[in-house]
């Protein structure tokens, strides 16, 4: 009696990564045989890579933030976190000032004169007649206003005054230093650009004042310092805020050669020391 032998092998998967082959034996009665043999190649690498890759993904969840120079700063996982943003350029809130309580009353000689150009301010009595000493520091102090008509009133009447002050000007100038000092601190861009043209029209309103806001530099430059820098480099653009004077580093560079030119001797040793990168313009 013969047999006749057909031999098939086929792959069988086991284990994870492992294959199995598993060889069949047909005889000539019909029965089957099956015989295990040894393990075949495992799977291509590729296919166990997302596992890989899941662990480190679950490694990276583990790890914690921690704050630095601490104990949990030194362990397997932790990840130190930075330092908090100093906020030396970030706007602060305004407040009320005296300046709109003042307005509200009804105690300023003042009204709009609406006009095709723009509007300008009417006033109810002779600019020469008023109390300097009164006035002047009150709309100053108007300076940190963002709304109409209170800033409109405040900046508009600050130019009327020292354009028309003269002699007057120069006993006021220790009074106007604290305001000019809150608006300078309140960071806002429109607020700055505002303060540094009426500081320049006060320098030159009237003889020694220059000289006089000379020891009041400490309390003037610090913010000047912080802006000195913040300009646009556009190459080959045009930067139109520099003809609508809304660039504050311009302003600011225009501030301080104007300071230092009416400030006497000893100015530019004085803005040297508070702004270390300035450099003479005479």
């Amino acid at each position: 009696m013969t047999f006749s032998l057909i031999a098939v092998r086929r792959p069988v998967y086991g284990a994870p990564g492992s294959v199995i082959c598993i060889s069949s034996v047909v005889g000539a009665g019909g029965e089957m045989v099956m015989e295990e043999g040894r393990p075949g190649p495992s799977k291509p690498a590729a296919d166990r890579r997302p596992q890989k890759r899941e662990k480190k993904d679950k490694q990276q969840d583990k790890q914690q933030p921690c704050e630095g120079f601490s104990i949990k700063a030194m362990m397997k996982n932790s990840v130190v976190r930075g330092p908090p943003p100093a906020g030396s350029v970030k706007q602060r809130p305004a407040k009320h000032t005296a300046f709109r309580k003042f307005y509200e009353r009804g105690d300023f000689p003042i009204a709009v004169q609406h006009e095709c150009v723009g509007n300008k301010i009417a006033w109810k009595v002779e600019i020469e007649d008023l109390d300097y000493h009164y006035f002047l520091p009150l709309f100053f102090d108007g300076l940190c206003e963002t709304e109409f008509p209170y800033e409109f009133f405040a900046r508009q009447g600050v130019h009327d005054l020292l354009e028309h002050g003269g002699s007057k000007i120069l006993p006021v100038v220790p009074q106007l230093i604290i305001p000019i000092k809150n608006a300078l601190n309140l960071r806002n861009r429109q607020v700055l650009c505002t303060t540094l043209k009426v500081i320049q029209h006060l320098v030159v309103s009237a003889e020694m004042v220059g000289e006089a806001l000379v020891p009041y530099y400490r309390q003037i430059l610090p913010v000047l310092n912080i802006f000195k820098h913040m300009n646009v480099n556009l190459g080959d653009g045009i930067e139109y805020s520099q003809q609508k004077r809304e660039n504050i580093g311009v302003l600011i560079q225009e501030t301080l050669e104007l300071f230092e030119r009416y400030g006497g001797e000893n100015a530019y040793i004085n803005i040297k020391y508070m702004i270390p990168t300035y450099w003479s313009c005479m």
